[in-house]
């Protein structure tokens, strides 16, 4: 079905895509202000309850990608997601969302950037992120290009090793870190396709990956941390002719018949649940032995 859809896309003229991509959100904006209207949104409570029906429990460390507007209307906003994340993982998990303040392809960031604000740049990553990024105790990691946020006993473990990193998806990354403590990544309306940043753990984690996908020159940019300190940071992004091969939701049925990930509900929001660890296994496994990427899911052996 997902290689259909792109085909089809692939079809259509940018300007009617862009147009019909239009129609959608007005027609999703409508049914959030009808239910709004209506007062027939999703409650604290009931998030809770989908939470739990999607496997997220106390003491998990969660990674979550988020389109709130897909949610529908949530009672209270951002505010209620978070709560509602927080009171299912308790005191003992971890709460993780990327935060990173570039909404596009890494190379134009990068190229127009000269310091990075750990402290004040707002995350583009959406409104569930932008309110988390502010709470009280939360931690953000120190990579320009992809930083992450983290509340929880082991946020500064999380955080702590994406500073002066090559590229944001290493071992020391809070990517990696996630695999490492078993935990779980969640995609709230959104799918690997919009929001794949875990899957390029594969391409750092193998020595040699086959395709070229960082940039070839080296970046040299400032992080400013929390308390005012300049670092000079050197930093790769990536490539946007290999960025524009990726082909990820069609790694979906491969990451279902192996157990990786299942579907659920979060509000109106169709929902993917991943295992952090086995995803990064099976990435692992496919890609040696069947040549399996983003940029060829059917393989290339």
């Amino acid at each position: 079905m997902t290689v259909l859809k792109n085909f089809i896309r692939s079809l259509i003229p940018g300007k009617w895509l862009h147009a019909y991509r239009e129609r959608k959100k007005d027609k999703q904006r409508k049914s959030i202000r009808e239910q709004a209207e209506k007062g027939d949104g999703l409650t604290l409570e009931q998030l809770i309850a989908d939470l739990k029906a999607c496997g997220i429990k106390e003491g998990d460390s969660v990674l979550v990608h988020s389109s709130f507007s897909k949610i529908g209307y949530v009672a209270g906003g951002p505010k209620t997601i978070v709560d509602g994340l927080l009171a299912v993982i308790g005191t003992t998990g971890n709460l993780l969302m990327p935060s990173s303040p570039n909404p596009g392809y890494q190379l134009d960031y990068i190229r127009n950037l000269k310091e990075f604000d750990v402290q004040n740049d707002p995350s583009k990553m959406g409104a569930i992120t932008e309110y988390f990024r502010k709470l009280p105790g939360v931690i953000r990691s120190e990579s320009p290009t992809e930083p992450v946020c983290c509340f929880g006993p082991k946020a500064g473990w999380f955080t702590g090793g994406h500073l002066s990193e090559l590229t944001p998806y290493t071992q020391n990354s809070p990517f990696a870190r996630l695999a490492q403590v078993h935990g779980k990544i969640l995609y709230i309306g959104v799918t690997l396709d919009n929001a794949g940043t875990s899957l390029h753990v594969l391409e750092d984690a193998v020595p040699d990956f086959s395709y070229p996908v960082y940039y070839p020159e080296v970046f040299h940019v400032s992080v400013k941390q929390a308390d005012g300190t300049l670092v000079p940071v050197s930093v790769k992004v990536h490539n946007p002719e290999q960025s524009a091969k990726r082909k990820c939701d069609e790694l979906l049925p491969m990451f279902e018949a192996k157990g990786v990930m299942q579907y659920s509900t979060i509000g109106k929001a169709k929902t993917l649940i991943f295992d952090a660890a086995k995803m990064l296994e099976v990435m692992i496994e496919e890609y040696e032995e069947n040549g399996v990427t983003m940029y060829t899911p059917t393989g290339n052996k």
